[in-house]
């Protein structure tokens, strides 16, 4: 419950330190949510490489996907994947935060967020094929 409450608090100030700091241009420009989306991405390369660090490795893309779904996003946000109720900034950072995860799985991919009627939002994954 603590750890929650903590990693709330912690991105209501990222989110609100980014803005702060950001000059007129870069608000309109989406360089902000770009910057919060980049911050995703290292603390999700960061968590998927502590979260497996005892693990087999995954057989397959779709194993790799399995995990993100279930294992780490229930760890990251104590709740179901069908069950998050977000805003836009937080969208930018998990956004980067899956896309984090599955590059330090050897995924390369493209995230995108859809917000069609709250509190629910659609996450789409495009893996990259080199």
């Amino acid at each position: 419950m603590a750890d929650e409450a903590l990693f709330l608090l912690l991105h209501n100030e990222l989110v609100s330190g980014v803005y702060k700091s950001a000059e007129q241009g870069e608000v309109e420009n989406g360089r902000c949510i770009t910057k919060l989306e980049n911050m995703g991405f290292r603390v999700g390369q960061g968590l998927i490489e502590r979260f497996t660090k005892d693990t087999a490795r995954f057989k397959d893309e779709l194993d790799i996907m399995k995990f993100i779904c279930k294992d780490f996003w229930t760890t990251v946000f104590k709740k179901q994947i069908d069950n998050l109720r977000t805003n836009h900034q937080y969208l930018a950072f998990t956004c980067g935060l899956i896309r984090g995860g599955l590059s330090n799985l050897g995924i390369k991919s493209i995230v995108t967020a859809e917000v069609s009627s709250m509190p629910a939002c659609k996450f789409q994954v495009m893996i990259q094929k080199s």
